[in-house]
């Protein structure tokens, strides 16, 4: 990916007045969501970018054959288009790219995160009437075809395949390794759920701000990955307290120590003690003004 240059203000402004619109409506649509993430973070990204991206999903979804099926056969079409046929698929140095949590960037390279790979087979299975949905394992995103909470290896009435993988689908043994190996625990039924539009996009955007984390001269990406949490209909309050951390990293002190002591407030509503430190953080942050 291009160095990434964020948009103008203006263009912020109405990128997050849409991404909150719809991240609020009735159903909120996943690829509107993810590409309005993907403009926040490329500022060269306009509105013929986006639509673009979304004529190239209606295109793959158009090249599947129509009705596969069974869920296994839907499984099996997707896996045949967009694993063997476009090579979309994942490898480790993918984590290491801002690009692969965008979806412009992963239809443009083919390559990206679990959960952006897995956008990608949910949206163009979706455009093509397959009963898809993302499925949140621990560690790993995959995707799901139909009926959930039917079991895996039971006459394959749920199918979940991994689109990191190229599309490989999934035994119940292959499941239960994945979330062996994240957490150590074994698979529960539970896991096996639908995920929420919001949920996966939260999950995006909580991968990027991992990624800025763990690079602090990218604190930019951070304060956006955060603003653009903080427009869900709910939202962990903790949100708020890391917005307020990185306005202090970036410099921005007064900013940061105001954040730093609303959150103090509503801290200290339950844990005293807490709020006392976030205060003090406040204090120290007013202090580097002089």
């Amino acid at each position: 990916m291009r160095s990434p240059c964020p948009p103008p203000p203006g263009r912020s402004a109405e990128l997050r007045r849409r991404f909150a619109e719809e991240a609020r409506c009735e159903r909120p649509d996943l690829s509107t969501l993810c590409l309005l993430v993907g403009a926040e973070a490329d500022g060269t990204l306009d509105e013929a970018g986006m639509d673009a991206a979304q004529v190239e999903l209606d295109r793959l979804a158009g090249e599947l054959p129509h009705r596969p099926g069974s869920p296994r056969a839907w499984a099996l079409a997707l896996r045949d288009l967009l694993g063997e046929r476009y090579g979309f698929h994942g490898v480790p140095d993918d984590y290491r790219r801002l690009g692969s949590s965008l979806l412009h960037e992963v239809l443009r390279r083919r390559r990206g995160l679990p959960i952006l790979l897995s956008v990608v087979w949910i949206e163009v299975a979706r455009r093509a009437g397959a009963p898809v949905y993302g499925v949140a394992l621990p560690g790993h995103f995959v995707v799901g075809f139909g009926e959930p909470g039917t079991g895996l290896d039971t006459g394959a009435e749920q199918v979940l395949v991994d689109p990191f993988d190229g599309g490989r689908v999934l035994s119940g043994a292959d499941a239960e390794l994945l979330v062996a190996g994240a957490t150590g625990a074994p698979l529960d039924a539970s896991m096996l759920t639908p995920a929420g539009v919001l949920d996966v996009v939260l999950r995006i955007l909580n991968n990027v701000r991992a990624w800025s984390a763990a690079r602090p001269e990218r604190s930019d990406v951070g304060l956006w990955a955060v603003e653009l949490s903080l427009l869900f209909p709910s939202h962990a309050a903790r949100l708020r307290y890391e917005r307020a951390r990185l306005l202090v990293q970036r410099g921005e002190f007064s900013a940061g120590a105001r954040e730093l002591e609303a959150y103090a407030e509503v801290v200290s509503a339950v844990d005293e003690a807490a709020g006392e430190r976030v205060r003090g953080e406040a204090l120290a942050a007013r202090a580097m003004l002089n």
